[in-house]
């Protein structure tokens, strides 16, 4: 509804007005009517509106003297129209100086105001979605100088933006939030998935209203995640007069009440300032990677999960030895009596939950070394989602033996595979596949499964080769072929969105944004008729 107010001296034409119409049919609300521009100018300096209707003869302030003072002192950007009988056009074209609208003349015609209102309606609309567009514009160019502080690549100039658009202080984490895994189910579709997303984001913007801007929408590498950011700072939580793990655990349950779902949170490492945020970055990334070896939780912290006690801590090496060695030979009975024998000796010793952690992250860490050394441009952080995202296993109990043996088998058929050379006539069936299908919802699993390849090892030989992740080749070609379009056809942004690939024309135009450089329409227009 858009809120209206009526200015005119005389009752019976505020109460004419008033009936002549039924404004709700047109989406206004009448919020106020009043006797003279005074009165008027009153209320608009505490309340909002949308359009004034003004007669121009009034006493105290008539209806020039208001629109005047509301334009001069910035009170109002509302739509003004100015009442006026014919002896009076020469006060409408006064008007006309100060940004009005338009003008009807009295007797208010019925049909001439519902056109004014149609015509107002229009505007108002047209102006909300430009807003929209350059509000999803700023959004998009702070998420790129964000995400180029996470991954490390960075100058001034993307600093300086981002402490344009953040309130920043010492003390900075990086903190990842998704929906727990048991929402985020495999066959669901993308687009319901990246829907359900972008809700999640709007719940962190409205959770931290004037800090909303601190709220990234997917900033992750990973295939197939989605999920949203918090660039925390320490100010947040003592704004609030709460520590760090007050504010955490208030802001994770006002998400589970916004989403009404269970929803995890990743806390990074604590850097001193916005610089350092890479580091913090990292860590969540190894914290994500090692989560399926923890208890399970809706609030990690690095700290927590990477600590060690230096006192007294038993590390059962020659058994996790034993058992990196047979999976580094692909030993099948090697390997179950490896994980046989450690079972025991962490039984026998009666180890607790942090001594089991600092085992089970020297065995981590030794298998990617392993990995590393069979070739040693392999991405580490590659290496550790693959290890996240093979230990889930449906119907293995968390942390039994069972589950580490299926573990440490399928990181050896992973090591075998490494160890192969990738043919390269597979990744040319796969840029034939992009060329033939880039519309459709491929992903690494799929083409994994088709060609008989490990979807994590192909991630990392898809890279080696290329320069950059399956998923921002395939954000290439889309945005490629987009832009191609855009200068070859005049159709729609939103059609050719859909053609190649994005449902959401919003996440289109980001994207598009993201590699391009500026708007679909901007390149339209610059692009003057040549490739």
């Amino acid at each position: 509804m858009l809120k209206v107010i009526l200015v005119d001296d005389e009752p019976f034409i505020l109460q004419g007005l008033s009936v002549l119409i039924d404004w709700k049919s047109y989406d206004y609300e009448i919020v106020g009517t009043f006797a003279n521009g005074k009165l008027a100018l009153d209320y608009l300096r505490d309340n909002t509106v949308d359009l004034i209707i003004a007669d121009v003869k009034m006493p105290e302030m008539n209806g020039i003297e208001l629109l005047k003072t509301i334009r001069e002192e910035k009170v109002s950007n509302a739509n003004f129209i100015i009442l006026s009988g014919y002896s009076e056009f020469y006060y409408a074209q006064e008007a006309m100086k100060y940004n009005c609208t338009g003008y009807m003349l009295k007797p208010v015609d019925k049909d001439e105001l519902i056109t004014i209102l149609q015509t107002v309606y229009r505007k108002h609309m047209e102006a909300t979605a430009d807003e929209t567009r350059k509000d999803n514009m700023e959004k998009a160019y702070l998420a790129r100088n964000v995400i180029s502080l996470l991954v490390g690549k960075y100058d001034h100039l993307n600093i300086e933006y981002v402490e344009k658009c953040m309130k920043l202080s010492e003390g900075v984490r990086f903190v990842d939030i998704e929906f727990a895994s048991d929402v985020e189910e495999q066959d669901t579709e993308d687009n319901e998935l990246r829907n359900t997303q972008r809700e999640l984001y709007r719940s962190c913007m409205d959770i931290l209203q004037e800090d909303k801007a601190h709220a990234i929408f997917d900033v992750s590498h990973d295939e197939g995640s989605y999920d949203t950011a918090l660039i925390y700072c320490d100010y947040m939580a003592e704004d609030r007069e709460l520590s760090e793990e007050e504010y955490i655990e208030w802001f994770h349950g006002e998400l589970v009440k916004y989403m009404n779902r269970p929803v995890t949170i990743y806390v990074g490492k604590k850097v001193s300032d916005i610089s350092n945020i890479s580091k913090s970055f990292a860590s969540v990334r190894i914290l994500k990677s090692f989560e399926s070896f923890r208890s399970e939780k809706s609030i990690y912290y690095y700290e927590e999960e990477a600590q060690v006690n230096q006192g007294g801590v038993v590390l059962c090496k020659p058994n996790l030895d034993k058992l990196v060695s047979a999976i580094e030979h692909d030993n099948r009975e090697e390997i179950e009596q490896a994980v046989s024998s450690l079972y025991e000796e962490m039984k026998r010793l009666g180890m607790n939950s942090e001594t089991i952690n600092l085992n089970i992250n020297y065995f981590l860490f030794q298998l990617i070394h392993i990995a590393a050394k069979q070739d040693d441009e392999i991405n580490q952080e590659e290496i550790l989602h693959f290890i996240s995202e093979s230990s889930f296993h449906d119907g293995v109990k968390r942390g039994s033996s069972t589950h580490l043996t299926a573990f440490a088998l399928e990181y050896a058929e992973y090591l075998s595979q490494l160890r192969k050379n990738m043919s390269s006539g597979v990744l040319l069936e796969i840029e034939k596949e992009i060329e033939a299908r880039y519309a459709e919802n491929l992903s690494l699993r799929e083409l994994g499964k088709k060609y008989f390849i490990n979807s994590s090892y192909l991630g990392q030989v898809f890279r080696k080769k290329y320069g950059k992740s399956f998923k921002d080749y395939l954000s290439d070609y889309r945005i490629n072929e987009a832009a191609y379009m855009l200068i070859k056809t005049d159709k729609k942004i939103n059609m050719i969105a859909e053609e190649v690939g994005y449902r959401d024309s919003d996440y289109f135009i980001r994207k598009f944004i993201e590699i391009k450089g500026c708007t679909p329409s901007k390149y339209r227009k610059n692009s003057n008729g040549s490739v």
